[in-house]
């Protein structure tokens, strides 16, 4: 029964990924234009670091097909790995180990993506942190997402016994 725990949670992980890669593509002016936002650093009073501040399309654009690009990658890996979890859930503790691997990449990259691309870059780059419009949307959820993504990783990566 673990097994199959673990594997749902990874396949909704993957469906995560799906829905929001969808909801990017579905508004992808929305998208482009939270990106700006994020770039720009215009949701908050100018600082000595103002300078970092961008609206060059081809960096939003980088920006958003970064995010997108990432949850879909994220998202197959997740499903790869939870397909063959399901397949391999009775079989010996070998095959079902080896089957995390996919699944535990994909929740590997989504950290990369929160953690790098929200965090490292928006945050801290773009000094996200500042905008009372942005932080608890766009850096807590980044934070939500990423600790549970990693709290699954780290509960499917625990071997079985």
């Amino acid at each position: 029964m673990l097994r199959a725990v673990k594997t749902i949670l990874v396949l909704l992980v993957a469906l995560f990924g799906f829905v929001g890669a969808l909801g990017n593509l579905n508004d992808w002016n929305g998208t482009l234009g939270a990106v700006s936002a994020a770039t720009s650093m215009g949701t908050f009073d100018p600082v000595p670091a103002s300078w970092r501040a961008t609206s060059m399309p081809v960096v939003v654009w980088l920006g958003a097909l970064f995010i997108m690009l990432s949850k879909l990658t994220a998202a197959g890996f997740c499903t790869v790995g939870g397909l063959r979890m399901w397949r391999t859930r009775a079989v010996g503790g070998a095959e079902f180990e080896a089957a995390k691997q996919a699944a535990l990449t994909g929740c590997g990259i989504f950290a990369i993506m929160l953690f790098g691309g929200f965090i490292i870059i928006a945050e801290t780059w773009f000094e996200l942190w500042r905008s009372d419009v942005m932080r608890d949307p766009v850096l807590g959820s980044a934070f939500r997402y990423a600790s549970l993504i990693l709290l699954i990783a780290l509960f499917v990566a625990h071997r079985d016994e």
